[in-house]
């Protein structure tokens, strides 16, 4: 990903800031005439509030948009094995198991979705001479 352009931006708003100071003149106005001061404290109130309200709207939206695209994430896949088993009556049979794993062939560290019981642990293979 490329953070250049967030960068710059935030560069560009820190340096804006430095040059300009964060002055407010909130105790500022005649104590006969406190209609802007008052005006500045709710505008200020009013447009806290709004922003929250905008923030949450877009939090909602992005978190359902990562949400959406865990469902296409095709990092993750199901791996097959299937392990021979003797039924009560003397058969053999092949019952499949099913492992979620990632990109690297890992076992995911949440069960498989089909409520399989865990793999058998891996054993190295011996050594070739």
């Amino acid at each position: 990903m490329n953070y250049t352009p967030i960068i710059t931006t935030f560069a560009g708003l820190l340096a804006l800031a430095a040059t300009t100071g964060c002055r407010s003149d909130y105790g500022a106005g005649s104590p006969y005439q406190p209609g802007p001061t008052a005006g500045k404290a709710v505008g200020a109130g009013v447009g806290t509030a709004a922003g929250n309200v905008a923030g949450f709207g877009v939090g909602v939206v992005q978190g359902t948009t990562h949400g959406i695209a865990n469902s296409f994430d095709p990092s993750y896949h199901m791996v097959r094995y299937w392990k021979t088993e003797t039924t009560a009556d003397g058969r053999t049979i092949q019952v499949p198991y099913d492992i979620l794993v990632d990109q690297y062939g890992r076992p995911a560290t949440m069960p498989a979705p089909t409520g399989n019981p865990a793999p058998p642990p891996q054993t190295p293979a011996p050594a070739q001479k």
